[in-house]
Parts: structure tokens; C-alpha cells; sequence
């Protein structure tokens, strides 16, 4: 079989990226692993920046997105027994970012790829890249069908992810890995029960950090700072929603709680691989960088990455113009850096390390202080959040 770009991943970076390569004439076939129904089921990032909805609008995805997504214009800090809002539409010139789950992107996604005739393989096996370094790289793989094929391409997009097949092609030599694992990781539960909040409460506390966030009107996603080596099994619901009401109380305020829907343990990594390009292998997405959650980029950045190899796809393939293919990875990693930093800035601000000692404690609670008295720091907390530099 022959296409012009083969892509390895049917989450939203290969996904995205075959849309937008479709409304300029370019062909592509997307191969997954999964099936259709674990990837529309499987939960993820909910919060899209500013630029990421305003190019979902522009390629016309955004009609759930408009509809059922909740836009916010800020997020509350809480410590020392007070919280308090960092206002995004006023720092960050009315920016905002939106609640929108990236389960629902990849539903989105996968409808209008299907509708509009574009190619999706599910359940693939198998998978392997060669001839990266000559003009005609090929993808094998067993289809669910049970039969072996075989892949001509142009150029191939690796978006499978931090375990895929894509990075791994890059001859170690030619990678430059830089990683941090956190001693914590994130117990998160997804509860039917309306949130108690108008806008994500990001709460810093002697027992650990706690974030909640939303879903729907209905739906509440709540997380617990827990030690990396906890088993869910050893948190039942009462045990995570009595964690969760001691970490966020306040005088006045109550937590509502509600059926658990699903829950998990997350650990915390920051990584980075470059280059993201090798030869006419492109990385896109989770298969160069890992941000920890906190600062809200995953999901974003693979956005951001799948728009630039867009582009520079078009201006390749199209025109025989090879300058914006040559720059994609310093392009892209000037973004990666930057929320890098911002996702460990937020980590490290908001996390109680294990075995700190009560200065650290009291520098973040500073810390902490600063961003919410002083414009300035509050200002580059909320372009930051709502994207930068913004994509659109």
C-alpha cells in the first residue's frame, strides 16, 4: 500500500494531525494499536488553552467542543487557609482556557476522520519503521484482519506515545534524553457529582497537594498528591474523599461528594527527546515529551507540535519547500522547554516533597504569596496557563 504520510497513533496528535494534512489535499493512514472503543474511553488531560480551541474553530472540530465544553477565565490558589483567584481574562488580555476532555477530543476526532473518509486502522500489531533515512520509509504491521502489510510513505509521524515504536526508531546515538522523576504521583477519581467549584482549585497543604477540577456540570475530576509507591487498592472512596475534604477546607465552603466513576494512580515525569526529527520520521506529541499534569500542556503540546508538522508537511510535500520540515524540532522545543518549565515551576511550587523540612514548606507558602499579590508574577502564571507563545 502507498500513502504520503503514515501515522503511528490514533490519539489526538496522529489523529489531528491527519485532518489537518486531509483539508490541504494530503493523504495519510493513521495505525493503532487499540481499539476504537478504548480510545474513546480512556481519560486524560480536560484542559485546552486558548490556542488549542481557537484552532479546533478554525478546522472545524469544535462543534461539541462549543457546546458542551466550560470555558474558564482563571483558577484559585489555596494555601494557608485562603484562596484565592488568579483572573486570566484580566492578565492575559482576555485569554481563557477550556474544560473540554480529551476523551471527548479523540471522539470528535475519530467521527469526522471516519465521516470524511480518512483511513484509521485500530487494533494493528506489530508495528515497525524502517528506511527512516531514504526518501521512502515504509510501516509493517499486522491489521486485524490477521494479514501482514506493508506501508509505503513519504514521510512517517510517530504520535504513539512515551512507550511507542516511534522514538525508539531514532538511533540512540542521535538522542539527547533529559528526564526528572517526581517522588509523588497523582491519585485521581472521576466522580458523578457536581463540582463544588466554579473554576479548578489548585491547593497546597501540609498532607500534599489537591486539585479539583471538572468535567461536565455533572461529572467532577479530583486528584490527591500520594506517595509514587501507593496501590489504589490501599485507597477506598471513603479514604480519597476524607483525604480530599481535609486538604481543601475552608470555612464556609463544602465539598460535595459523589459516586466514584473510576479511579488511578498517575506518576509524575518530566521528558524531553531530542531532536524530534530524524531523517522522514517526525515525533510528535507524548512520543518526545512528558510534562507532569499540573501545569495542564500535555495535551496542548501535541496540539501545538501536530500544527507546526502540519504546516511544514504542506510546504514539504506540495510545494518541495524543505525549510519549515528543517526547523520542526527547533520549532517545537521552544514551546516543549517553555511549558516544561512551567509544569515544573507549578509541580514544585504546589507539591510537599518527601522529608522536606519546614523552610521549604514556608518558601512555597511565599512563593505562593507572591503570585497572588503581585501582578507580575500573577501575569506570567496566567499567560503561561492560557499558552505561551500562543499558538493562534
Amino acid at each position: 500500500m502507498r500513502t504520503q504520510v503514515g501515522i503511528i497513533g490514533a490519539g489526538p496528535a496522529g489523529l489531528l494531525l491527519s485532518h489537518l494534512l486531509a483539508r490541504v489535499g494530503i493523504d495519510s493512514v493513521v495505525l493503532e494499536t487499540r481499539s476504537r472503543p478504548y480510545c474513546e474511553a480512556r481519560q486524560r488531560a480536560g484542559v485546552l488553552e486558548d490556542g488549542s480551541v481557537r484552532l479546533l474553530r478554525e478546522v472545524g472540530l469544535a462543534e461539541r467542543l462549543d457546546a458542551e465544553g466550560l470555558e474558564h477565565g482563571g483558577i484559585y490558589l489555596q494555601f494557608a487557609g485562603e484562596r484565592h483567584h488568579i483572573d486570566f481574562r484580566d492578565l492575559a488580555g482576555g485569554r481563557t482556557v477550556t474544560v473540554y476532555a480529551q476523551t471527548e477530543v479523540v471522539k470528535d476526532l475519530i467521527a469526522r476522520r471516519i465521516a470524511d473518509g480518512g483511513k484509521i486502522e485500530f487494533e494493528v500489531t506489530d508495528t515497525a519503521v524502517s528506511g527512516i533515512d531514504s526518501d521512502r520509509p515504509r510501516l509493517s504491521y499486522t491489521g486485524a484482519d490477521g494479514a501482514r502489510h506493508t506501508l509505503e510513505c513519504d514521510v512517517i509521524a510517530g504520535c504513539d506515545g512515551f512507550h511507542g515504536i516511534s522514538r525508539r526508531a531514532i538511533p540512540a546515538r542521535l538522542c539527547e534524553i533529559n528526564e526528572r522523576d517526581y517522588p509523588y504521583a497523582w491519585l485521581g477519581i472521576l466522580a458523578a457529582v457536581p463540582p463544588s467549584t466554579d473554576e479548578l482549585i489548585y491547593c497546597h497543604h501540609r498532607d500534599g497537594f489537591a486539585l479539583h477540577s471538572l468535567r461536565t456540570p455533572q461529572i467532577s475530576r479530583l486528584y490527591l498528591q500520594v506517595s509514587s509507591q501507593e496501590k489504589i487498592e490501599d485507597w477506598p472512596d471513603d479514604r480519597i474523599w476524607e483525604a480530599l475534604g481535609h486538604r481543601f477546607a475552608l470555612p464556609g465552603w463544602e465539598l460535595r461528594e459523589g459516586p466514584v466513576l473510576e479511579k488511578g494512580i498517575t506518576p509524575m515525569r518530566s521528558f524531553v527527546s531530542s531532536p524530534m526529527r530524524y531523517g522522514n520520521l517526525y515525533l510528535a506529541g507524548d512520543a518526545a515529551h512528558i510534562v507532569p499534569p499540573t501545569g495542564a500542556k500535555g495535551l496542548n503540546l501535541a496540539i501545538a507540535d501536530v500544527s507546526v508538522l502540519a504546516d511544514a508537511l504542506e510546504a514539504l510535500l506540495l510545494a518541495g519547500d524543505a525549510r519549515l520540515a528543517d526547523a520542526y524540532s527547533a520549532t517545537c522545543l521552544n514551546r516543549v522547554w517553555r511549558s516544561t518549565h512551567f509544569s515544573w515551576w507549578m509541580t514544585t511550587m504546589l507539591h510537599r516533597t518527601p522529608g522536606a523540612d519546614d523552610m521549604e514548606f514556608a518558601l512555597q507558602e511565599s512563593q505562593l504569596r507572591y503570585v497572588t499579590t503581585s501582578r507580575a508574577a500573577a501575569t506570567t502564571l496566567a499567560e503561561n496557563y492560557v499558552g505561551y507563545p500562543p499558538l493562534r
